[in-house]
């Protein structure tokens, strides 16, 4: 029993962020520096390819950058998906059951994976 009190504690420590107001959608995101540098390296990145295709390099290393640029963008969302997951969704399923959280995250999903 001390254990669920526990998790239960720590789930609602892990919420503080996602007071979400429904008529704006905020959400603080915790590690928010570390998110903005790494989208701000991602726009180097872009820059980059940006530049070699300019330059007329060849079409495989353009190619490569630009995975490269899609692999960095989906760890930044796998990163947000788990925060959202870990902090909005535990929080909507403790209060109400979290059903129309819960939709909205499969949706998410869905997007991230096509």
């Amino acid at each position: 029993m001390a254990k669920k009190k526990r998790q239960a504690k720590k789930a609602a420590a892990a919420c503080v962020q996602c007071d979400v107001q429904p008529e704006t959608k905020k959400v603080e995101q915790p590690h928010k520096k570390a998110l903005v540098n790494r989208v701000r390296r991602i726009e180097g990145q872009v820059g980059g390819v940006l530049n070699m295709i300019e330059e007329d390099r060849y079409c495989v290393d353009i190619l490569t950058q630009i995975s490269a640029v899609k692999s960095a963008l989906d760890g930044v969302a796998v990163k947000i998906l788990s925060n959202h997951a870990q902090g909005c969704v535990r929080k909507a399923i403790m209060e109400d059951g979290g059903e129309d959280v819960i939709g909205e995250l499969l949706g998410i999903i869905r997007k991230l994976i096509r």
